[in-house]
């Protein structure tokens, strides 16, 4: 008859002893009774103490070897069982056999069976182990063992059933020990080995484990995780879905308390050097909803972590500032991710790369592109229209970067043009200040580069320009360049460019706006408002709202990987020797005056799309295809955001006292801007943060897609986006042939360098995922979900629409259907 006993908690201090142990009525009796099949196995001693019937005896057990499994047992116990054969002797209160004290070799072979079972799945030598409870094989219980500890019942005991899940990634598993703890609230289980005997950590796996407590937990509010590494075998990461626990009874024979399962997700890597992970269940929520203390506690203890884990650091004095990392393993594998480009083809550029010299004409430029670039059908119609003032217009709205252009009613002092000069670019009946009250005039302003020295690439001076740009936009709907002065201070050595120029003039001023659009370009419409805003968002994401916090949960999609893609940036493309300081007009040495100036430009309005556009005067320019499908994505986002805020935010009054709400809008100010950025300084209403929030989500999303993916296209020509010039701006009119153009233009190995690495950036990985498309398991709970499906089918909706319209252009805009952006700033 099997009969059950229970610890009274547990036991520490169980030692697993060598059986070199000077023991040596235990060694004869190995000699005489060990069976042969264990002679090649470890003999252990187990000393410890065991309470049984309120009086202690220390026990001696010999364990043969390791563990000796029964199904029974498992099906019943936790850990490993160990059949073990103990002495035994008459108990004094009532004749009953007790185990313990027999102090003679015939009373120990008459000794009773046990079962043990343990807190481990493989006793090792030396290892401290936590003893659950015994269990008799004693056919003749005694009255008194009856008395205190009912066979049928463990009052006021507790069982859970709890069901590990690993990740169904094909390297979510590993080798590692992995321990769990309950905690309730009025206590906690001791550590519990979960992966033992047949159940491993197996990618999709489950591993079931049955918790048994002697006195009650209360409410079960969390679940702690620890993965230790197991000798002899990889210490791999291991990335848990969830933990599902269940409370069964309260003593055997007893009906289900809680017949509903607690889901404590993860959905996370967990490592051995993490130590303990609390995992807890239930919806997000915000702070002042908080009512479990211990909930209260784990929520503030984790954000002092993070805030210790993730520090800030400075890259560029005036910037927004980064992560403080030293190596790329420093963001541990939750957000370290691997990019697998699309096949890229850059075999004809590669055998570039070495050639440190001009390029003879046009004519080879063309082969080069040729043979790089036949399947990209933009890269060829740049080619043939790039020289057409009307193209120039075009790729202000809609090339790579879209963010320059706006509207003018005032010229700028700087720019040295009059009424006079500019009335043969204009309607016959009309004049300079009526197209200015008109709105028709339009300016670029590259003054962010003035001042600003050039690289020396292949050991070769190379040379900026901070162009001034004048545009009109025409009786035919045509946004045409008029005028070009390409410094921004005026005088004899710094001529007006007017499109009535010779041709090749002319064509010099537009190649120089497009070289120093190139540098804005990277440095500031992409590296800055996606790129740094992005590692802002998501640093101060980490370090002030708690990961139950319902925003934590909604942006870190879409910021996660800011983190790696920015360190290796610094690391590769930024850094000495990198592409910006061997390729590059803006070099090293101007890199961070860039980057501080425009900074110190940016502004909250300029990163909300209905805002920016009327604010630049592009919304309704005919043709603007990037305003028009930005404006469609910002709304569809931002119904989306506000779903989601009105999930856990009833009034403005909650806004108003979410302390960690509050806390990451200062953090954000702190180290993003060192001049008054128009940010929101505190959260007042649902719809201030409804609006940040989407302006977050869009930026690193459907921003990034139009200023990242589309580079290349515009770039394989690369007369058309100049990455460096090679001699200084002309002086004077005139003097410019064709011949001479090729010869300000990047050398052979810069260009190739350039384009190789634009190919890469261009392309989305292979296993990108698109917009408003999420993993993580939480947004599979029926309200977020409901809230999913609303936004994928409207942003569905503008996939179709746009494809519909770009069928019927000759010059189509991809770069913002929805179903081709990717959630994040990947690349």
């Amino acid at each position: 008859m099997l009969r059950m006993y229970e610890v009274p908690g547990s036991i520490p201090g169980i030692s697993i002893l060598p059986a070199s142990h000077p023991d040596t009525s235990l060694r004869k009796r190995r000699a005489s009774e060990q069976k042969k099949q264990h002679e090649e196995e470890d003999c252990f001693i187990l000393h410890f103490e065991i309470k049984v019937w309120g009086t202690e005896w220390p026990l001696e057990a010999d364990t043969g070897h390791a563990a000796s499994l029964s199904d029974e047992c498992r099906t019943h116990g936790r850990g490993p069982v160990m059949l073990c054969r103990f002495m035994s002797r008459t108990c004094g209160a009532c004749g009953g056999v007790v185990m313990g004290g027999a102090q003679s070799q015939r009373e120990r072979r008459g000794g009773q069976y046990m079962m043990l079972s343990f807190n481990t799945s493989i006793v090792q030598r030396g290892e401290q182990l936590s003893l659950c409870r015994w269990r008799s094989m004693d056919p003749s219980p005694c009255p008194h063992e009856l008395h205190h500890h009912p066979v049928d019942t463990m009052a006021p005991g507790q069982v859970f059933e709890v069901t590990v899940h690993t990740s169904p990634g094909p390297t979510s598993g590993t080798f590692n020990r992995l321990w769990l703890n309950l905690i309730g609230s009025q206590g906690e289980t001791p550590p519990l080995r979960v992966n033992q005997g047949k159940h491993h950590l197996l990618a999709g796996s489950a591993c079931p484990v049955l918790v048994q407590v002697d006195s009650s937990l209360g409410r079960l509010v969390l679940v702690r995780l620890r993965l230790e590494a197991q000798a002899g075998c990889p210490n791999l990461d291991w990335h848990c879905s969830r933990v599902e626990v269940r409370r069964l009874a309260e003593g055997s024979g007893s009906r289900p308390e809680d017949p509903e399962t607690q889901v404590f997700l993860c959905d996370r890597w967990l490592r051995a050097a993490d130590g303990d992970v609390t995992l807890r269940s239930g919806k997000l929520m915000l702070q002042q909803d908080e009512t479990d203390e211990k909930l209260k506690q784990r929520r503030l203890e984790q954000l002092q972590l993070q805030q210790k884990r993730f520090r800030w650091a400075t890259f560029v004095e005036g910037a927004p500032r980064c992560m403080d990392a030293k190596s790329l393993s420093e963001l541990g594998p939750n957000f370290s991710y691997s990019h697998n480009s699309l096949n890229l083809n850059l075999h004809y550029l590669k055998g570039f790369v070495g050639r440190a010299e001009a390029w003879t004409s046009f004519s080879e430029l063309e082969m080069v592109l040729t043979h790089s670039a036949q399947q990209n059908s933009t890269a060829m119609f740049i080619r043939s229209h790039w020289m057409d003032d009307w193209y120039f217009g075009h790729q202000c709205l809609n090339g790579c970067n879209p963010l320059m252009l706006r509207q003018t009613r005032l010229l700028p002092p700087r720019l040295s043009v009059t009424s006079d000069m500019l009335r043969p670019f204009l309607p016959e009946d009309s004049s300079l200040e009526k197209e200015l009250q008109k709105g028709t005039v339009y300016l670029l302003d590259y003054e962010v580069l003035d001042g600003v020295a050039g690289n020396v690439i292949n050991g070769k001076q190379t040379y900026l320009s901070a162009p001034l740009c004048l545009l009109h936009l025409n009786r035919q709907q045509q946004l045409v360049p008029i005028a070009i002065q390409l410094q921004q201070t005026p005088g004899p050595d710094n001529p007006v460019f007017l499109s009535s120029d010779p041709g090749c003039d002319w064509l010099l001023a537009k190649i120089w706006v497009h070289s120093a659009d190139f540098q804005c370009h990277q440095l500031m419409s992409h590296y800055l408002r996606t790129h740094m805003l992005g590692e802002l968002f998501c640093m101060a994401t980490l370090r002030q709202l708690a990961d139950i916090h319902p925003l934590h949960q909604l942006l870190m999609p879409h910021v996660r990987t800011a983190l790696q893609i920015n360190f290796q940036a610094r690391a590769w493309l930024l850094a000495k020797d990198g592409l910006f300081d061997k390729a590059v007009g803006c070099g090293l040495q101007a890199l961070p005056i860039v980057l501080s100036r425009a900074s110190q430009r940016i502004h909250y309005r300029s990163l909300c799309i209905p805002e920016d556009l009327s604010d630049r005067g592009v919304d309704t320019l005919p043709q603007n295809y990037y305003a028009q499908d930005a404006l469609r994505v910002w709304h569809a986002l931002h119904r989306f955001v506000v779903s989601w805020v009105d999930l856990y935010y009833s009034a403005d009054s909650d806004v108003q006292q979410d302390s960690e709400l509050q806390h990451w809008i200062d953090d954000i100010n702190t180290h993003g801007f060192t001049h008054d950025s128009g940010f929101p300084r505190v959260f007042q209403t649902k719809a201030e943060v409804s609006k940040f929030v989407t302006m977050i989500v869009f930026t690193c999303s459907a921003l990034h897609a139009a200023v990242n993916f589309s580079q290349v296209d515009f770039s394989l020509w690369m007369p058309n986006c100049p990455t460096s010039m090679m001699r200084p701006p002309p002086q004077v009119k005139g003097s410019v042939t064709e011949e001479d153009i090729v010869s300000f233009l990047p050398e052979v190995s810069s260009t190739c360098r350039v384009l190789m690495m634009l190919a890469q950036l261009s392309k989305p990985s292979v296993d990108f995922v698109p917009l408003c498309h999420y993993k993580e398991a939480l947004f599979r709970d029926d309200a977020h979900r409901r809230l999913l499906e609303e936004v994928q089918a409207e942003l569905k909706t503008v996939s179709e629409d746009i494809c519909e319209r770009n069928s019927g252009l000759e010059l189509p805009y991809p770069y913002l259907i929805p179903r081709l952006i990717d959630n994040s700033v990947g690349i």
